[in-house]
């Protein structure tokens, strides 16, 4: 029998409500400790606890300047690292770090957006967080198209630059070969102007250095003429594309973008390889619009394909029959450009997106597509789609992917959410990476 309730006093009821109305007043802080503020990349699987997460609300001037000046000098009075992002689609510790103080930078109408565009000069420049498809917002009614981009819009421009990211345009090496100049502030609150030849050995550390050792607060780079360009489709045995891609565009300079893409049904699995190649043609190019039904379709078939061995054989097929006779072969620089990653994003939240990229001389590809073959079907990812991009010499970055030319091997897999995936993503990235090297 349970052991009745002593009546309450009026010292008792008074006591009681003189801490409930203590409690009241004092600080959610004091009441409880505070949720951690945790911020993730694009994967969803790399949670990081964070100290501070800074969005500027300007991105322009002197009074823009001195708050990331103001702020980095606070970190450095905490003791905290300091990691800037854009879109946050880069893993990896550096991207956001423990207890550190996370910085966004977004480009937003609120927030001052600009793009100052020089026309005789052939060049643009933008705030660091401006997104490409601002940039090709600004450059299309213009005529223009940025010389290097990544080949979709959804990223930050000072993004590209430390990543030493690349694209479709050929006879250019990564994003930062076209890049004219940036202004970088240093941890010292320094504003340091860099390029080829003003402060170069900084140039050549910003460009792939991962923001690591200054934050880019702006960047002018080239920018070419917005041009109609028409498609031509030549399929090949695997083994044959890396050659003939360096051969092809080292005889043509007519092509101005190309790329290819290889099987991933297990029948012709990394054996069957595309080229696509586009060259300029008369005509006046159209705006440059994004999305519409075709992109729809194209993100349902191309999402079926996870656990769907006849839906990637279909896919293949669009790709390299249906869609070449169904579709026209021109387009535009810019319509080509515009298109963000979000167009082919799954919506099922236990599954994620993990893109590998392997930088490989040309007569290298088919020894690493073959360790590919053997390694990938005994793992539990789901390999969705390989593209494969000439990425020209890269002689200016300290972190150089391309000491001479490259063809890079672009692999998106994707995954489950959980521990077990992730650890097998580990043991197969390693694989890859033991056979790239």
């Amino acid at each position: 029998m349970s052991r009745a309730s002593k009546p309450m006093s009026r010292r008792t009821l008074l006591g009681t409500g003189i801490a409930t109305a203590l409690l009241q007043t004092l600080p959610t802080e004091a009441q409880s400790p505070p949720k951690p503020l945790v911020l993730d990349d694009a994967s969803r699987l790399n949670a990081v606890p964070v100290a501070r997460h800074w969005r500027p609300e300007q991105v322009r001037g002197d009074a823009w300047l001195a708050a990331l000046r103001a702020e980095l000098k606070t970190a450095a009075a905490e003791g905290r690292p300091v990691a800037v992002g854009a879109a946050r689609h880069s893993m990896g510790g550096q991207a956001l770090i423990r207890d550190g103080v996370a910085m966004t930078f977004d480009v937003k109408p609120s927030a001052g957006a600009w793009i100052d565009v020089d026309r005789a000069a052939k060049a643009y420049r933008v705030a660091a967080g401006a997104r490409w498809s601002q940039v090709i917002g600004a450059l299309d009614p213009l005529g223009f198209s940025p010389a290097v981009m990544q080949s979709n819009h959804d990223f930050g421009v000072a993004a590209t630059l430390c990543v030493n990211a690349h694209g479709w345009p050929v006879s250019f090496g990564p994003f930062g070969t076209t890049v004219r100049s940036c202004r970088v502030m240093l941890a010292s609150g320094d504003l340091v102007t860099c390029s080829t030849t003003e402060n170069a050995e900084l140039f050549g550390l910003v460009m792939g250095g991962y923001g690591l050792l200054g934050i880019v607060v702006d960047v002018e780079a080239a920018m070419v003429e917005n041009t109609l360009l028409k498609a031509t489709y030549e399929l090949m045995p695997a083994r044959l594309i890396g050659p003939r891609m360096v051969a092809v565009l080292g005889q043509d300079n007519a092509i101005r973008m190309a790329y290819g893409r290889l099987a991933v049904d297990t029948k012709r699995f990394l054996r069957e390889a595309l080229l696509v190649t586009l060259r300029p043609v008369a005509g006046t190019p159209p705006a440059a619009t994004s999305g519409g039904l075709m992109v729809s379709v194209s993100r349902e078939v191309f999402r079926a394909q996870i656990g769907s061995d006849a839906a990637k054989s279909a896919r293949w097929y669009a790709e390299t029959v249906a869609g070449p006779k169904a579709s026209s072969p021109i387009t535009s620089r810019n319509r080509l450009l515009n298109e963000p990653v979000a167009n082919l994003a799954g919506r099922d939240r236990s599954r994620t997106d993990i893109l590998h990229e392997y930088f490989l001389p040309a007569d290298g590809l088919e020894s690493f597509l073959e360790a590919c073959r053997a390694a990938i079907p005994r793992s539990r990812q789901d390999l969705l789609n390989v593209t494969l991009r000439f990425v020209a010499e890269d002689r200016t970055s300290v972190l150089a992917y391309a000491r001479g030319p490259r063809v890079a091997a672009v692999m998106l897999f994707s995954q489950k959410v959980t521990r077990g995936d992730d650890e097998d993503m580990a043991v197969l990235t390693r694989r890859l990476i033991d056979a790239a090297l």
